[in-house]
């Protein structure tokens, strides 16, 4: 019985030849695509930088301000004259919504995702976590009337009697309509990154006779701990950067005061005042939002660059 062998043909030799070069365009093209939406990002962020800094220098130059003045300062007073320009109410401001809205979020969001991942049930966690991240996605303003709606009258309700005062907008209440704001976000992603967590290390530490609550404090916490630290960062990114909530509930007078039942005002709340506000276009006053504005920047990319190095060194730690 005889054998044949079948050779290529140069009709096959030419379609196999025109898909090598149809399938390598097209790669080609994938690739420049992608490339582009990586360069429109950097572009973006480049552009942001641009304006910021040709703004902020130009504001310098019209108002005379020395930048230790400027963020040093603690008069910031746009309207006199001569005017000031000290930002420092408006970053101590930032700082006191900013670290108590954590000190709520951190917590309650952690401990909601430890109950999701380590001890809710499967129908349960179905539940619960598109819930608590439906949170997320209420609009910012809806929680600025929430806290003078709501919270500030209680406020009012527990202090007053004990002859406290407490203003309709005051910092506490913006700490707390914050903080719950960013609770979904720390929960959301600690709860990934804790899941995520070999099963592996669990059943080692049941092994050696741990109870539940253990092998979720003493092992997969710590071994989540980049993720669960990058969550937080980025938690307090938000709580820096938020706008509405804080205009509605806190108020906008810039002082420095350790009475959290006081109005305060932080910078992203500045930028609304004098961006509704009469500034004419050019001024000194119109500019000074764009020097705020870089400082935001630079404390926001400040906070990712550490989240960035705290993932890299605890990753280096638990790999």
């Amino acid at each position: 019985m005889s054998s044949t062998t079948l050779r290529p043909t140069d009709a096959d030799d030419e379609l196999w030849s025109g898909g090598s070069k149809l399938r390598a365009v097209r790669e080609s093209g994938v690739s420049l695509f992608l490339l582009f939406c990586a360069a429109v990002t950097v572009l973006t962020t480049a552009g942001i930088i641009v304006v910021l800094g040709v703004e902020t220098v130009e504001f310098f130059r019209k108002s005379g301000v020395g930048l230790v003045d400027f963020l040093t300062g603690t008069e910031l007073k746009p309207d006199l004259h001569p005017p000031k320009y000290g930002i420092l109410p408006l970053v101590w401001g930032t700082f006191v919504v900013a670290a108590g809205s954590t000190i709520i979020a951190l917590p309650v969001g952690l401990l909601s995702a430890i109950y999701l991942s380590e001890y809710a049930p499967r129908g349960l966690r179905a539940i619960l976590k598109p819930t608590l991240e439906l949170l997320a996605g209420i609009p910012t303003i809806v929680y600025g009337y929430l806290a003078l709606l709501v919270v500030t009258p209680v406020l009012k309700a527990i202090f007053e009697p004990l002859g406290i005062r407490v203003e309709t907008f005051n910092a506490l209440s913006a700490c707390i309509v914050v903080g719950v704001m960013i609770i979904p976000m720390v929960s959301s992603l600690s709860e990934d990154v804790l899941s995520a967590v070999p099963r592996g290390l669990r059943e080692a530490g049941y092994g050696l006779g741990a109870t539940k609550f253990e092998v979720s404090t003493r092992i997969v916490v710590p071994a989540a701990l980049s993720g669960v630290v990058a969550s937080f960062i980025l938690a307090l990114s938000r709580a820096i950067g938020e706008t509405m909530a804080v205009v509605l509930a806190a108020g906008m007078r810039p002082q420095i005061s350790l009475n959290p039942l006081t109005s305060i005002e932080t910078m992203t709340t500045y930028i609304v005042a004098v961006t509704n506000g009469e500034a004419s276009y050019g001024s000194p006053k119109y500019l000074s939002l764009f020097a705020v504005g870089m400082v935001l920047f630079a404390i926001t990319l400040t906070l990712n660059i550490v989240s960035g190095l705290v993932l890299r060194r605890y990753r280096e730690v638990y790999q």
